[in-house]
């Protein structure tokens, strides 16, 4: 049974949980059609931007508990957690989040490059309440995302944000009213994949890096240029010169 469904649209692809009667804990099945459907994001040079989403109240609540009673932890052996967090894809990523965003629910969204949320939403890390640790990336990657203070009472107090709160905190792009969050996720979606695709995702894989290896600016200047490299010699580039010359809308290619 698939517990993730997955739908195109133009150049979007759009990702939902579909296990709302659990709360879309994960499962190892789980785990492994997410890996599946971000191998297949990353393998299609058609696809150029995804929204990860979900059915029902609540976007994410983490680990399925009961799996994990039974020693069946939701991980993948390339991916990691949920099939997605140790190696989130190197394209863009947005979050629509339409309820509570809990423990590695959360974490989920730290694999997002942009995160949309209703007004009704809540985010949190639990764990440390029932004697967990956020080892889905929560308690290394919320503090490059937030101030420090505020990542520090997240984690140590294990009590939730509001969306509003996390958007005072720079963590989230956009609030909307309930029932509107995949509308707005389209929309920005909708700017990035109008934008050159091999220009996004060496821009995306410079700031990825830089903030994840801890690059200084002398080595920044350095590494960037075999990520720019490919992207100023290719027919994208040309095109967006020439469109821009020519006062009209580049038509990208990928190439």
């Amino acid at each position: 049974m698939a517990f993730i469904d997955t739908e195109v649209r133009e150049h979007v692809l759009i990702i939902t949980l579909n296990r709302p009667e659990a709360r879309n804990a994960f499962t190892p099945a789980m785990a492994q059609e997410m890996e599946a459907v971000i191998d297949r994001y990353e393998a299609d040079s058609a696809l150029r931007v995804a929204i990860l989403r979900a059915e029902g109240n609540t976007f994410c609540s983490g680990q399925d508990l009961k799996a994990a009673a039974r020693g069946e932890m939701a991980t993948t052996e390339r991916r990691g957690g949920f099939g997605i967090m140790n190696k989130p894809p190197m394209k863009p990523l947005i979050a629509a989040v339409d309820g509570q965003a809990l423990a590695g629910g959360m974490e989920l969204t730290l694999c997002c490059d942009l995160v949309v949320a209703s007004s009704a939403s809540v985010f949190g890390l639990a764990e440390a309440k029932h004697s967990l640790v956020a080892i889905g990336g929560g308690c290394f990657r919320l503090p490059r995302r937030l101030p420090w203070a505020m990542a520090m009472e997240m984690i140590l107090t294990a009590q939730p944000k509001s969306a509003l709160d996390m958007q005072r905190f720079g963590y989230v792009n956009s609030i909307v009213e309930p029932g509107a969050v995949l509308d707005e996720a389209l929309r920005y979606a909708e700017r990035i994949a109008a934008n050159g695709p091999l220009a996004v995702l060496a821009s995306k894989q410079i700031a990825w890096s830089a903030t994840n290896e801890g690059w200084t600016d002398e080595q920044a200047w350095a590494r960037q240029m075999p990520i720019v490299t490919p992207v100023l010699k290719s027919e994208d580039f040309k095109e967006g010169l020439k469109a821009f010359a020519e006062k009209r809308a580049p038509q990208f290619s990928g190439r």
